[in-house]
């Protein structure tokens, strides 16, 4: 079983790892897999009436987010993937190591590719494939530039795991003061690195 707050709602059927933290108030639903490191926000809901959703490894999914299936369509997330406040994934595929901005929209049948950043308030149409390191923009959403974000996205994936672990500890001010600094320095470097993506890394030891 997960580590959770309490009146988190978890059904029978899913399974979460261990080390997964879930915020007071979240809501999961259905046949959802959440992998190692992952973290689910204050009321963010989760639903897998039909299909399934499938989320990776160090990823986070932010406060007010929707994840649903499609009928035809089973909710994807890769890992180091932030899904962002108030964002909508519906029966979409997203890749690893991608952001996707606040108050996005992904619908049914969309492919996000790796490394790729979905801008805040996107709305992406029904079956629209984007390829790797897309900057996808606008209402309808459309790629506009092209840059492999995969590490700043993994970065991202690993502040909110340290954010997650303190949480757990009641420390909600772990983002603060000249340890955090100095630990997001040697955090930034070993991304950069690539030192990360080891078997075994531990950013705990940084």
């Amino acid at each position: 079983m997960s580590s959770t707050d309490d009146n988190t709602s978890i059904d029978d059927g899913i399974s979460i790892d261990d080390s997964v933290w879930t915020a007071h108030g979240a809501q999961i639903h259905g046949r959802v897999r959440i992998g190692r490191g992952s973290s689910v926000w204050t009321h963010a809901v989760i639903r897998a009436e039909a299909q399934e959703v499938r989320i990776g490894r160090i990823s986070n999914i932010q406060d007010f987010v929707m994840l649903h299936v499609g009928y035809d369509d089973p909710v994807r997330i890769g890992d180091h993937c932030s899904i962002t406040h108030h964002a909508t994934v519906h029966g979409a595929t997203v890749q690893d190591a991608c952001l996707v901005g606040i108050g996005a929209t992904l619908m049914d049948g969309v492919v996000i590719g790796r490394g790729s950043i979905v801008a805040g308030g996107a709305m992406v149409p029904e079956g629209k494939a984007f390829p790797p390191f897309a900057i996808i923009a606008g209402v309808p959403a459309r790629q506009i530039a092209e840059r492999d974000s995969s590490r700043a996205n993994r970065l991202n994936a690993w502040l909110y795991q340290r954010n997650a672990a303190a949480y757990r500890a009641g420390d909600h001010r772990a983002w603060h003061g000249p340890r955090f600094e100095a630990w997001r320095d040697a955090l930034r470097a070993a991304v950069e690195a690539d030192l990360d993506l080891a078997p075994g890394f531990d950013p705990d030891t940084l």
